[in-house]
């Protein structure tokens, strides 16, 4: 449950596909907004750090959803995730925050315990878009609501903009996630270029892992672009600090075409010296 850290977009390993409260954010919001990151990211340690086998972390997620619930009525939470449940109550107090997208969040972390740890992998790109439509997509929505956007154009181009920053960082963190017993390139595809989706750890050196990759790219790349509009709903200075995290999820899919799509062997990232770049792309939207 990642998306790509770029230069406009904190590079924190967990939970990256939006800003955490930066300056760009009105300082009115920025309680809030750090509110659902800490959430978020939170719940990601529960489901992928330390060496807890899967039952305790699904332990741990159910034990964090029961604190989810009793924040958002106004109950007593465990003394364990005080310190993230209350700001966030404060945040579903002061903002009406919808607990939907908060709940699908905790469901894609649940998700990530089991899912690809038993080699299966996604099945398809529907398979996949069903997991970012809980993984992704209810950060942007969440964003939206504390801005007062709610028109349904909003949230499907925030959706596309969410999705295509969970597939960049994807692509962008195969050498990362393959050790990890993370896949998430589709099983169809695979099997169309001859890779075997239950075999993973031949897929660097398959002859045909670049063409997989490449349309992934490709992919990721028209979702962002479908969703760059949204730039132009966002009001003041939130609006600019969104394309500069569409141009650095653009960005890092450029990086790894550059990479001859072999972001198998290394990972291809950001640094300051393309900020220039990100700026000047963001000015041209």
């Amino acid at each position: 449950m990642k998306a790509p850290a770029s230069a406009a977009a904190p590079a924190v390993r967990h939970y990256e596909n939006f800003p955490v409260a930066s300056w760009l954010c009105p300082a009115t919001l920025r309680p809030a907004v750090a509110a659902i990151y800490w959430f978020a990211r939170t719940a990601d340690d529960l489901a992928d750090e330390g060496s807890d086998p899967p039952a305790q972390r699904l332990a741990d997620l159910a034990a964090y959803g029961i604190d989810l619930a009793s924040c958002a009525t106004d109950r007593e939470v465990s003394p364990r995730w005080r310190h993230v449940f209350e700001p966030l109550g404060d945040a579903i107090g002061r903002f009406a925050l919808p607990l939907a997208p908060l709940q699908d969040l905790l469901s894609a972390f649940r998700q990530d315990v089991v899912k690809t740890r038993d080699g299966a992998g996604y099945a398809d790109r529907a398979e996949l878009l069903g997991y970012c439509s809980r993984s992704a997509n209810p950060v942007g929505r969440l964003l939206l609501h504390l801005y007062g956007i709610r028109d349904a154009n909003a949230l499907a181009r925030s959706d596309d903009i969410c999705t295509a920053l969970q597939l960049a960082n994807f692509w962008q963190d195969l050498s990362v996630d393959l050790p990890r017993g993370r896949f998430y390139l589709p099983a169809s595809e695979c099997r169309e270029h001859g890779l075997d989706p239950l075999a993973p750890a031949g897929w660097p050196a398959h002859p045909q892992a670049r063409h997989v990759l490449a349309a992934q790219v490709a992919w990721a790349r028209g979702l962002m672009r479908s969703g760059a509009p949204l730039v132009h709903q966002v009001p003041g200075r939130a609006g600019w600090e969104l394309r500069l995290v569409v141009q650095g999820g653009l960005r890092i899919l450029d990086r790894v075409e550059a990479s001859g799509f072999d972001s198998f062997r290394g990972r291809p990232q950001l640094g300051v010296g393309d900020l220039p770049l990100l700026l000047w792309r963001a000015v041209g939207m």
